[in-house]
């Protein structure tokens, strides 16, 4: 597995009339952390929900490990801004439903993988409880975890923490960087979030306003290092990186106007 372990290949996107995607061609490695960033609206989440199948391309093509994304399936797992747990199942049972098409596990390998992701998410204290009766920040972890069980090696985040208070939202990006690197997943990441872009990517790749088209590709592990400690945030370096990046996003608002 290389670079183009998931490529765009001259890939497009309109719907009706209303082209959303430019012809845009990239490759992301393996076990990385690629943060989509831009305006609201612009189409990150457009491209995707593409690599997840969700949506199709109107040309060209997305493969995964060299295969065309042709719909939705096991080897993308999705996180969305609303906290997606089923209110009837336990924390655990939540985990455990992650795994419903598993048939590669047994059931006692089902249950350590329960308690190995309710131990990774910090939740083995509320493994009984229902997803009512716990914090947002919690529900949002569940969701990640219930994700990761599925297996899938390439995890889709839509601005998942969008609806989380500062405090709750930043204790969370701490974790995600440690789940990714203890987890070797391949995250795709969309947020308008300067300072999240730039604290979680490995890589972040700018995209323009509507039709989205890569203006800019920063490789941020190379100038900031994959552990991300929080005090990194008060780092010249970290400041610095965050002022460029917020420099390219100010130039595509100013063009839109």
């Amino acid at each position: 597995m290389g670079a183009d372990y998931l490529e765009f290949d001259r890939v497009t996107k309109s719907f009706g009339d209303v082209p959303v995607v430019q012809e845009t061609s990239l490759a992301i490695e393996p076990n990385s952390l690629v943060v989509f960033l831009g305006p609201s609206g612009c189409g990150k989440t457009t491209m995707m929900r593409m690599i997840g199948g969700l949506d199709m391309p109107s040309s060209g093509v997305i493969r995964l490990e060299g295969v065309s994304v042709a719909g939705p399936g096991r080897r993308t797992g999705m996180v969305f801004q609303s906290y997606s747990s089923f209110p009837w199942l336990t924390v655990a049972g939540n985990i455990d439903f992650g795994m419903r098409y598993r048939d590669d596990l047994t059931a006692a390998e089902r249950r350590d993988r329960v308690k190995h992701y309710l131990k990774l998410i910090g939740l083995e204290d509320f493994a009984e409880t229902y997803p009512n009766r716990i914090s947002g920040g919690m529900r949002q972890r569940l969701a990640i975890a219930r994700t990761l069980a599925a297996g899938s090696p390439v995890l889709l985040m839509d601005e998942p923490f969008g609806a989380l208070d500062a405090l709750t939202r930043e204790k969370l990006q701490v974790e995600l960087r440690q789940i990714q690197m203890r987890e070797a997943k391949t995250i795709i990441f969309v947020t308008h979030d300067v300072e999240e872009a730039v604290f979680l990517a490995d890589r972040i790749i700018m995209l323009s306003s509507r039709p989205a088209a890569v203006v800019a590709d920063m490789n941020v592990a190379g100038i900031l290092g994959r552990s991300r400690p929080l005090a990194i945030r008060e780092s010249e370096v970290f400041f610095k990186l965050r002022n460029e990046v917020l420099h390219v996003v100010r130039r595509e608002a100013e063009e839109e106007r």
